[in-house]
């Protein structure tokens, strides 16, 4: 007996933890004293280990930025705009194809103010809104007011602190109810008060799969890589037996052969990051940050990498003027430290016609990436892979006998990475039609593009397409043969992508799904459509729900509806730019057991938490569990999730009866498609009880 009260004890322990209000985010206010006419609002956030909270500075579509409003007043005049410190994490997110930025930990802003009197009070709001790996919580308005005194230091805290509303005297706690799985629980009705955590004006944020350390490291890889590639380019691959050779011949022994090598690589290694912190500087930290997002520029990104295609091609060489290597290279000549320098400066310059195209890809990569240091860090991975065989052969002469000799097969080189080339161009065109909304560049048409560009490269390494400068290809060698093997079998892996299949490898690199013009692959998991034209369903002018399911998008509504039809509902606590949602919908919801049941045996409830749709007068009130005024649809649906469930994180999905009665243990986000069937199939075997 005692094991079996151990036993539920630590079950209802574990559905309470599920099943919580989380206030990750503890906002505090105050005001620091500059002098007798100015001071700064000081708003601090302390934030949990693994949430954060994002940035300003978001562009529209992406997800919700931290923003302060004030109220005006005659007393004071804001001087500047807010600032936030320290500098915000940002990476690139795919999800919303732009760059984001967001606070860890502590994040503190700061407000200047012009005192028009020697006391006054501050009064205003600010939204925010917090995520970590697995969950986002919908955004929420804090009010504060904060007591400001000319002339003197005062650091004085907000009597408003941000935080969620804690609940009303007797509002509905199924914490304990929900422990119970084994038979349904009733729920308090909520839809007759729908309160709300927060006052909606966004779409809730979304976590980023990435962090900037990860960024930096793929800019680093990227970089080496881009190195390697340059290698075994035709201006640089003759010239390294002929530079070993050199320091091998010119040092009096081995050790300073090595040493005098170890030299030229670090040169060479400096000269490139140079090169990369010399985009940094020319551009500035908040021009990066917004490259990948920017219109313009990811337009003049697709033209310059289409140039460098049609270089690799063959069609004209990018070289710098003949005037600096003459320079460069007469004082390579000279003895000591300089005399190194300028030979890796030498080298720099000379093989410009290959290098420039890859190094130009790398800086627009890592620029549009947004990395501050991240231009840097791409040339230091280029430069390293291009040191280290000067100074490895060095030490080892012997090495350079197992090097393949020059020949025609460097220029094969140079033209396949005029393919890659154009074929990374396409996406950042993609980038500019979703972001100027053109929709003619859908995801069909970067497709076909793609499959044509990845067979040519196929053809052309096995010989049946050759440029006026490729030397006669008189057999196949193993390499080549391989090359064209995965080039092909590539081609053919996107063809049914022109059918709507998801092509998950790449799909980070393809137009969002939604722009699929001819979508079989969708079509096959929707429902048919006659029985939801038949029913006017509230708020489906607003919502769709994935796959063609018959899904309901008000909760009275498609609980009445669930009931009629004595089915089970799944209620989906959702939003629009919840990632995880889509995670979810896309992984599990796909899975033809998980799509049966939900067609068949459940009623499907979606609500939007973060829907900015006002609701008419009469349905506008205040919350009886928050406090505060419920405006928009995604008030009455995240008020309802919190109130009700004592959660307010996204995706989260309760099962229920037609009397509003939970059948089993919520779920929230889990990519585990066995577990998802099997959360559904409890439900439903409680439900037929």
């Amino acid at each position: 007996m005692k094991k079996l009260t151990a036993f539920l004890a630590f079950l209802i322990l574990i559905i309470s933890a599920q099943a919580q209000i989380l206030k990750p985010v503890k906002w505090s206010f105050g005001a620091e004293t500059l002098n007798e006419k100015e001071a700064n609002l000081v708003i601090t956030a302390k934030i949990d280990a693994g949430w954060h909270v994002y940035a300003q500075n978001i562009e529209e579509g992406g997800p919700i930025p931290t923003s302060f409003s004030f109220t005006k007043s005659p007393d004071f005049t804001l001087v500047g705009k807010t600032s936030e410190s320290p500098k915000p994490v940002s990476a690139f997110d795919p999800n919303f194809n732009m760059q984001i930025s967001w606070h860890e930990n502590t994040a503190v802003f700061k407000q200047k103010i012009k005192l028009n009197k020697a006391e006054t009070t501050v009064k205003g709001a600010l939204e925010f809104m917090v995520c970590n790996d697995k969950q986002c919580l919908p955004p929420e308005e804090v009010a504060f007011a904060i007591n400001v005194k000319a002339g003197a230091s005062a650091q004085q805290s907000s009597p408003e602190k941000a935080s969620s509303a804690t609940p009303a005297a007797g509002a509905a706690n199924p914490d304990t109810a929900l422990a119970q799985t084994t038979a349904p629980v009733t729920l308090t009705d909520s839809s007759s008060k729908t309160d709300t955590l927060t006052k909606q004006h966004e779409k809730p944020v979304v976590e980023l799969a990435s962090t900037e350390e990860q960024s930096l490291w793929a800019i680093f890889l990227a970089g080496l890589i881009g190195g390697v590639l340059a290698l075994l380019m035709p201006c640089i691959f003759p010239m390294l037996p002929l530079t070993v050779s050199f320091f091998t011949k010119k040092a009096g022994s081995k050790a300073e052969a090595i040493r005098k090598a170890s030299l030229y690589g670090f040169f060479i290694i400096l000269i490139y990051v140079c090169l990369g912190m010399g985009v940094t500087l020319a551009f500035g930290s908040d021009a990066l940050n917004e490259l990948a997002s920017n219109g313009v520029f990811n337009f003049l990104f697709f033209l310059l990498l289409v140039v460098f295609a049609i270089s690799f091609f063959g069609a004209f060489e990018i070289t710098l003027p003949s005037a600096w290597a003459n320079n460069v290279d007469q004082k390579s000549n000279t003895k000591g430290l300089g005399g190194l320098f300028f030979m890796a400066f030498a080298l720099a310059l000379v093989s410009f016609s290959c290098t420039g195209p890859i190094i130009g890809t790398l800086l627009v990569q890592a620029a549009s990436m947004g990395q501050y240091m991240g231009p840097a860090v791409g040339m230091f991975g280029f430069s390293l892979a291009l040191a280290i065989p000067f100074t490895l052969f060095a030490a080892f002469p012997s090495l350079l006998k197992s090097l393949p000799k020059s020949g025609g097969w460097l220029n094969s080189v140079k033209v396949s990475l005029g393919f890659i080339e154009l074929a990374l161009a396409l996406k950042f065109l993609s980038n500019v039609d979703l972001a100027y909304h053109w929709e003619f560049f859908d995801r069909e048409i970067f497709l076909v593009l793609w499959i044509v560009i990845f067979a040519l490269l196929g053809f052309y390494l096995l010989g049946k397409l050759q440029f006026s400068h490729d030397s006669k290809l008189d057999f196949i060698s193993v390499p080549r043969l391989f090359l064209a093997i995965i080039s092909f079998a590539f081609t053919l892996y996107m063809v049914p992508g022109l059918w709507g299949a998801p092509l998950k490898a790449i799909s980070a690199w393809l137009p969002p799904q939604t722009t699929q013009d001819f979508d079989l692959y969708t079509n096959t998991l929707s429902s048919p459509n006659i029985e939801q034209e038949q029913l006017n369903k509230k708020y489906s002018g607003l919502f769709k729900a994935p796959y063609g399911l018959n899904a309901f998008f008000d909760y009275e509504e498609g609980l009445a509806y669930a009931k009629k039809q004595n089915k089970p509902v799944l209620l989906d606590f959702t939003g629009h730019s919840c990632v995880n949602c889509r995670k979810m919908e896309a992984s599990v919801w796909s899975d033809p057991e998980v799509l049966k049941r939900l067609r068949n045996d459940y009623v499907l409830i979606s609500l939007y938490v973060d829907d900015k749709t006002e609701l008419p007068e009469n349905e506008q009130h205040l919350s009886e569990y928050s406090g505060k005024k419920i405006k928009t649809i995604g008030n009455k649906w995240s008020d309802l999730q919190a109130s009700v469930f004592k959660t307010n994180s996204q995706p989260y999905y309760v099962l229920l009866n037609g009397d509003g009665q939970v059948l089993t243990a919520p779920e929230a986000f889990n990519l585990d498609v066995k577990n998802y069937v099997d959360f559904l199939d409890r439900g439903l075997a409680v439900f037929k009880k």
